[in-house]
């Protein structure tokens, strides 16, 4: 067994998306081949509703799939293909744009102005960047959350962990996504296959991902530490990408810790992207942008 060394600590910095949504970025629009083949991933925790509430009015995708997951609050949503509904604390949706569908999210908080929760972004491989698009949408009472003895909890979104599976199936990048709580002061080791890149998102409490022995790697993007003191753990709103091995270890601090766990299979194909559509190249590229542009982006099912 071998423990995953951790590769970079990254600071999600904050961004202005949609209609000026108040966000913060962990990666994405840049070299994404590290997290491949995830794209992007976005923190839009926020509890002044100024800052969100304009929301994310109607935009099209094409070529990915987009994972949101509420903590508090609800975002309601609609597409071209006539779904509409709302996602609330707990809820996952998952949304695999293929050939193209055009839709919005519009946040909206709880009683206390709260709306918190994540956006991931999925590549898909260039078989399936034009397949037919489809929804995926998942309660929180449907995702099983599994406790083990020292009183860690694992909620199972996609994939399958300790002996369970998330409700999420027939995903291209066959992901794994974990919602983890590690009780304070305990030491867990978590298994993550080989072949997968994999990342964690910190976003409560804190703790320190390393081998048993050995101190955090020192962070080679620049994230407001000095060089000569490196990190001594990952804390809210920190970014944790591991390098090869198949397990992980992560110590939690005094108030705990709990981070998303997130892994996929490269796909290793070339990435040509612009705002919301992603494809392989730049004349697929072109090409999505030309038929946004003539009215001819939406495609009809074969058989319609």
């Amino acid at each position: 067994m071998s423990i995953r060394p951790v590769k970079r600590l990254i600071k999600s910095k904050p961004t202005l998306e949609g209609a000026g949504v108040h966000l913060r970025r962990a990666f994405g629009f840049g070299n994404t081949s590290d997290f491949d083949p995830f794209l992007l991933f976005d923190d839009f925790r926020n509890d002044v509703p100024d800052d969100y509430l304009a929301g994310f009015p109607w935009h099209p995708h094409r070529g990915i799939e987009t994972i949101t997951y509420v903590l508090a609050g609800t975002v309601d949503h609609g597409d071209s293909m006539g779904n509409q509904g709302t996602i609330a604390a707990g809820d996952v949706q998952w949304m695999t744009a293929g050939r193209g569908i055009i839709h919005q999210e519009m946040p909206k908080g709880d009683q206390s102005g709260r709306m918190h929760g994540f956006q991931l972004w999925a590549n898909l491989p260039s078989s399936l960047k034009m397949m037919e698009p489809r929804y995926q949408e998942v309660k929180a009472a449907e995702i099983p959350l599994v406790t083990d003895d020292d009183g860690t909890g694992v909620r199972i979104v996609c994939g399958s962990f300790w002996g369970k599976s998330g409700p999420v199936d027939g995903i291209a990048a066959d992901p794994m996504y974990l919602d983890v709580s590690v009780p304070p002061g305990k030491r867990k080791v978590l298994p993550v296959e080989t072949t997968r890149h994999a990342f964690a998102y910190v976003f409560a409490g804190d703790g320190k991902f390393c081998n048993a022995s050995g101190p955090l790697a020192v962070p080679t993007e620049g994230v407001g530490w000095a060089d000569t003191a490196p990190p001594s753990d990952a804390g809210n709103r920190s970014l944790v990408l591991f390098d090869q091995g198949d397990e992980l270890t992560v110590q939690a601090g005094e108030e705990g810790i709990r981070f998303l766990l997130v892994s996929g299979k490269p796909l290793e194909e070339p990435v040509a992207w612009y705002g919301p559509i992603v494809m392989n190249t730049q004349d697929q590229l072109r090409q999505a942008f030309t038929e946004l542009e003539q009215g001819t982006f939406l495609k009809q099912a074969v058989g319609d």
